[in-house]
């Protein structure tokens, strides 16, 4: 299976000095990695959401697991499966959805209603992390939607810095149990060993056995390179962290039904979407999924190309899609000035007063 990149990422470790240090490709490559298909309509009917819930013994799926890292500033290390591992075993991997196969044989990173790009780990996901560590947020305490999570790198960061729960989603329940499950676990993993070890060792030094820690565990990440698994850990059903995830599956119309259903109401103070907007006619749902879960005061965080190829959306189209609706502001945070430019912007629900009509119509208050 080969999956165009539009950046380029070593195999076994990421590092990032600068912000917005990633090496882009030309806009031609843009051009190429795009779905060559010009339809914007879904080719098959909408996913019904689901929640997946762990298996009892999820240390399996982290068993030969050949994974990479990113560091970023002074974010704290993120690991995630290796793509190229990744698709090798592709074949013996549980694909219901047969999204594995059928990205394969037809040489795309999108399939309109298949398979929405969630096996990638793309470009405008660095950009995001880059500003979060730039601007310094904790998430300390909030709630946090990772929307189109994909590897979930984002949630996963939130998990890390402290946010009381956070859920994952993707239009693939493959994508899901493949790639989503075993990266959080992968974290997960090194974040309860460097506790239980703080716990053996004493409080007192834990800043700097943290430290120590994750310098050990990089060693250890960027040593399968030779592709030896990682070495097995606390056993993860004991996890505090992993606690605090719930994973969904779905397209956002359904996932919006599910998540409603479930009792109290969820208000989410982030939301995170990546690489979402790429595709017109999903603006409305995705609207919609934003202002039903976003939290009074709450931020959007959206990474983006300016425009996507061979599939027509882009961040011009989603803004004048979002001024017309009068639900939120956009915020731009970092426009990218180099090849297709990239974007990352923040959206809030704008106040009675910046509407000029009163008090928004069904607004999350």
């Amino acid at each position: 299976m080969s999956f165009c990149f539009n950046f380029d990422v070593p195999a076994s470790s990421v590092k990032s000095d600068g912000v917005h240090g990633h090496g882009l490709q030309d806009e031609k490559k843009d051009k190429a990695a795009a779905s060559p298909q010009d339809n914007t309509e879904p080719a098959e009917p909408a996913k019904e959401a689901k929640e997946h819930l762990l298996p009892s013994d999820p240390q399996f799926l982290l068993a030969d697991a050949v994974s990479e890292t990113v560091t970023i500033g002074t974010l704290p290390p993120l690991h995630f499966l290796n793509e190229t591992v990744f698709e090798k075993t592709a074949p013996e991997r549980e694909d219901d959805e047969r999204i594995l196969s059928r990205t394969a044989e037809q040489r795309s990173d999108l399939i309109p209603g298949v398979y929405e790009g969630g096996l990638k780990v793309w470009e405008c996901t660095y950009d995001l992390l880059e500003i979060i560590e730039k601007d310094g947020e904790t998430f300390g305490g909030k709630a946090v939607l990772d929307l189109g999570c994909g590897a979930g790198l984002l949630g996963i960061l939130a998990l890390k810095r402290g946010a009381r729960h956070i859920h994952f989603q993707d239009y693939n329940s493959t994508v899901i149990e493949q790639l989503t499950v075993p990266t959080v676990l992968l974290n997960c993993q090194e974040d309860d060993d460097i506790e239980s070890e703080d716990d053996t060792e004493g409080r007192g030094k834990g800043k700097a056995q943290e430290k120590d820690g994750c310098e050990k565990t990089l060693k250890e990440k960027q040593g399968v390179k030779d592709g030896s698994p990682p070495p097995k850990k606390i056993a993860l059903g004991q996890s505090q962290h992993l606690s605090k995830c719930r994973f969904f599956s779905g397209d956002w119309s359904t996932f919006l039904d599910l998540i409603l259903k479930t009792g109290p109401q969820p208000k989410y103070d982030i939301i995170f979407t990546s690489e979402t907007i790429y595709n017109t006619a999903y603006y409305p749902v995705l609207h919609e999924t934003l202002h039903k879960l976003l939290a009074p005061g709450g931020l959007v965080y959206l990474a983006t190309k300016s425009h996507y190829f061979g599939v027509g959306g882009g961040l011009h189209l989603f803004e004048s899609f979002v001024e017309q609706t009068g639900t939120f502001s956009v915020d731009h945070l970092w426009d990218g000035d180099e090849g297709l430019q990239r974007h990352v912007v923040v959206l809030r629900f704008k106040k009675p007063e910046d509407t000029g009509v009163g008090p928004i119509r069904d607004s999350c208050q």
